[in-house]
């Protein structure tokens, strides 16, 4: 009997140190989120690269499966963000904040992208300004109300008409992936007639000779601020600690790569992308002093200010760190 029970002590204790390994066990599969246009040439290295997959080999994690998807928009991202299905999201600050509001900090922001102006083009010869802007104009955004140009369009309407007209424009928005905007925009054939966009599509619609920029982003912000961020739920976060710390580090060295060689970074950026821009082209936007690649948040701040007052969303930071997992609180951000 009194080895029975020794039998019995040792069997429990084992599956009780297995049970204790598989709890701390991380994740060997990270799903990560791509958009369109050049801010997200940090996120097509690492994938290129295979940034995490050498990062996380070197956190003693083995060898993890990196499983990338595409989105046009933010709205779709953040739902599978919340069913599980995806553990980084990227996209533009609004939709960032958005959640971590809605969740109430269950998911925060992971580093910001970059810091880049968007264009609002139009080709109907009679819009100058916002304000020319009829029920005729439809313009294309990649997500309606949650994405950064929607939250920017009407940050421009309350700054042009004042605070009871700040969702004036919202009827006039169409949710198009860029690329698609791109197309509708310049064949005269659609009934976009204007269209907020991301480089380098807002630089590829002013090749042609009747559209025009009629508002840049910078303006609405008055001055450079955080377009795209990265953000994750705490669960993700918590659970995955080396996991996440090669991810991070991926990105930093995709950023590096960026910022070392611009020229080489255009080219990787029309290899992966199948733009059709020439190098130079791409090249001209990154060296626009407009457009950096940085992990520090700029501004962000002045689009949770806006969602609040707004109602979009309930929860109001103090701060930029307050939005931030703790890794990049070091940067002088925001």
């Amino acid at each position: 009997m009194k080895q029975i029970k020794t039998l019995l002590g040792a069997v429990l204790g084992v599956a009780i140190l297995g049970s204790s390994a598989q709890a701390l066990a991380e994740a060997n599969e990270i799903r990560i989120a791509q958009q369109y246009g050049i801010s997200y040439l940090p996120t097509l290295i690492i994938e290129n690269q295979k940034l995490v997959e050498k990062h996380a080999k070197a956190a003693g994690l083995g060898d993890v499966k990196v499983t990338w998807a595409k989105f046009a928009g933010a709205n779709v991202m953040n739902d599978a963000l919340l069913s599980g299905s995806l553990d980084i999201a990227s996209a533009g600050v609004p939709p960032a904040v958005t959640l971590w509001a809605k969740t109430k900090g269950e998911v925060k922001l992971v580093t910001a992208m970059n810091s880049m102006p968007n264009l609002l083009n139009s080709r109907n010869p009679k819009v100058k300004s916002i304000r020319d802007l009829t029920e005729k104009d439809k313009i294309a955004v990649p997500a309606v109300k949650v994405g950064f140009q929607p939250v920017l369009l009407q940050m421009a309407a309350e700054k042009e008409f004042g605070e009871a007209h700040t969702f004036k424009l919202d009827p006039l928005t169409v949710s198009l992936a860029h690329p698609d905007a791109l197309i509708a925009l310049t064949s005269g054939a659609s009934e976009i007639t204007t269209h907020f966009a991301a480089p380098p599509f807002a630089q590829q619609e002013l090749e042609k000779p009747d559209v025009h920029t009629i508002l840049n982003s910078y303006d609405v912000l008055g001055g450079p601020a955080t377009f795209n961020v990265l953000y994750a739920s705490k669960k993700f976060h918590d659970g995955n600690p080396k996991l996440y710390g090669a991810f991070l580090k991926a990105f930093e060295e995709a950023t590096a790569i960026i910022n070392r060689d611009k020229r080489a970074a255009a080219q990787t950026y029309l290899a992966l992308s199948k733009d059709k821009d020439s190098v130079e082209d791409i090249l001209k936007i990154l060296n626009d002093p407009q457009v950096v690649f940085t992990l520090t948040p700029q501004n962000v701040t002045k689009f949770s200010d806006f969602l609040f007052k707004i109602g979009s969303i309930k929860q109001k930071p103090a701060n930029w760190k307050e939005l931030f997992f703790a890794e990049v609180h070091h940067l002088q951000g925001s």
